[in-house]
């Protein structure tokens, strides 16, 4: 086995080592929390020394596990992969240090359980964004199910039970009943599961078939929210904090939408969609799901509740990107991936802060609570903008190429949902902002009226992933040019693209 070949194989066995590592110190919680964050930060390492290999042209690749000619356990790591590998596993660390304050500040029970969770959710994602074929991405997609699983349900009380039922059954469901049967019909009809540019099944299928199949995965990858298979997520906000940030931004969503463009770029094409009629349903529904979800969020009083639905919309605007069908738009698709990861974990984490610090849930509580709160608030003010898709955040860069590929090929439909979501963003985001800031505090007082911030690792986690929001919007070239790799514009095209809306 080369060198490169190793570190590829270390991406899986590093979350997995700390795991056991993470068992076999828990009950020293110094130590299993030290364990947690080494294991991260090694994994944050390794994926930056492949990244080079990437970024020339040299994607390692290895295979673990070959079942029989065609069946294959394999990992590569291509330049689509790379990115969600690396925002995955860079937020791992910042979350570790969020769960430390969070879990302890809260006195959550059976915490060595939850980091080993977190491990194997790693090791999963790892696997599902590095996979080079079918089999794997399904192998990893459902491993991530089932490692996710106990911590949604963490509480073990009887609502985090149904939620967790919930969770599992849709995940499993569509999984098994759709996008199984499509990777068969897939390999049935072209001999082969492997990924390729410009896609595999071009010249094998055609006309309504192209629409069947394209249904089934993208309603078989359930982790991408489309409605109505989009209640797991919701649900799934029974678990802490952390989890929820781990689903909304460093594994569960994303895999989902990241599925959905491997999908479409490495086993459809673009040309092959583009050209089909039978194709066009996604975007509509895409677009619809983003205008219903945000309203929806808009008319929630829980925070993460409207959180929760704010993420199904904001999930859409990668699959609605994607099926625009053009490389500047699937560029946006890409970048989304990352933008929505720091800007969404930022809120989530406020949410926890203002829940271990206040005890509050509601909306409607939070009047004047910015006063005594100004980190997790204006936290949560950056966050913001970056939902709503404006500078100086991450999210205003993505946004500006969806737009630009729905002008070029006069998507008319796109350019409203793109605006009309943006108000209804702001709509249900800006007003906790303000209520925070410059509403007075309520007059009566209650057992955490005296309350500052939150422990201080949760504070220094959601400044720190507010400040990458912004950092992004200024240093985007290489998770930018990793993307045009991905869907093979040339560079001066994206080099146009980035620095039009950059001042």
């Amino acid at each position: 086995m080369s060198p490169e070949e190793s570190l590829l194989v270390s991406l899986l066995l590093i979350p997995l080592l700390g795991g056991i590592g993470i068992v076999l110190v828990g009950r020293a919680p110094n130590v299993r929390e030290g364990v947690t964050l080494v294991t991260a930060v090694s994994l944050f390492y390794t994926v930056l020394e492949i990244l080079p290999l990437t970024l020339n042209g040299n994607a390692p690749a290895v295979t673990l596990w070959q079942m029989m000619p065609g069946f294959e356990i394999s990992l590569k790591a291509d330049p689509l992969g790379m990115v969600f590998a690396l925002v995955a596993s860079g937020l791992w660390i910042i979350n570790s240090i969020y769960s430390i304050g969070y879990m302890r500040g809260n006195n959550e029970k059976n915490q060595t359980r939850f980091y080993l969770c977190f491990a194997l959710s790693l090791a999963s994602v790892m696997g599902l964004a590095l996979a080079s074929n079918l089999l794997t991405l399904f192998v990893f997609y459902e491993a991530l199910t089932l490692a996710t699983f106990p911590l949604v349900t963490h509480h073990g009380t009887e609502k985090a039970k149904k939620s967790g039922r919930t969770y599992l059954g849709i995940l499993l469901a569509t999984s098994v009943a759709f996008q199984l049967l499509a990777i068969i019909i897939t390999y049935v009809t072209t001999g082969t599961m492997d990924f390729a540019e410009g896609g595999i099944l071009a010249g094998h299928v055609s006309g309504m078939m192209v629409g069947i199949l394209l249904f089934l995965y993208m309603y078989g990858i359930g982790k991408a929210a489309l409605m109505p298979i989009h209640r797991w997520l919701p649900a799934a906000m029974v678990a802490p904090t952390p989890v929820s940030a781990l689903l909304h931004a460093v594994a569960v969503v994303k895999a989902g939408v990241f599925s959905v463009v491997r999908i479409v770029l490495h086993v459809f094409g673009i040309d092959l969609l583009a050209s089909n009629a039978y194709s066009e349903w996604l975007l509509y529904v895409s677009g619809g799901t983003i205008l219903i979800a945000s309203t929806i969020a808009l008319m929630q009083d829980n925070l993460k509740r409207r959180l929760a639905y704010s993420t199904i919309s904001q999930l859409s605007y990668v699959v609605m990107a994607t099926a625009i069908l053009t490389p500047i738009s699937v560029v946006g698709a890409i970048f989304h991936i990352a933008a929505h990861a720091f800007g969404k974990i930022t809120l989530f984490f406020a949410a926890g802060s203002i829940y271990t610090a206040a005890h509050k849930t509601e909306i409607s509580q939070l009047d004047g609570i910015g006063r005594k709160m100004p980190w997790t608030m204006g936290a949560f003010a950056v966050g913001s903008l970056c939902m709503v898709g404006l500078p100086p955040t991450a999210g205003f860069i993505s946004k500006w190429h969806m737009l630009e590929g729905a002008l070029q090929t006069e998507q008319f439909f796109v350019v409203l949902v793109l605006s009309g979501s943006s108000l209804l963003a702001a709509s249900y985001l800006f007003p906790i902002v303000f209520r925070a800031f410059f509403k007075a505090p309520p007059p009566v007082k209650d057992p955490y009226h005296d309350h500052g911030e939150a422990p201080v690792p949760i504070v220094i986690a959601l400044t720190a992933t507010a400040s990458l929001t912004i950092l992004l919007f200024f240093f985007h070239d290489i998770p930018l040019e990793m993307a045009k790799m991905a869907t093979g514009l040339d560079i001066p095209q994206v080099a146009g693209a980035i620095t039009t809306p950059t001042p």
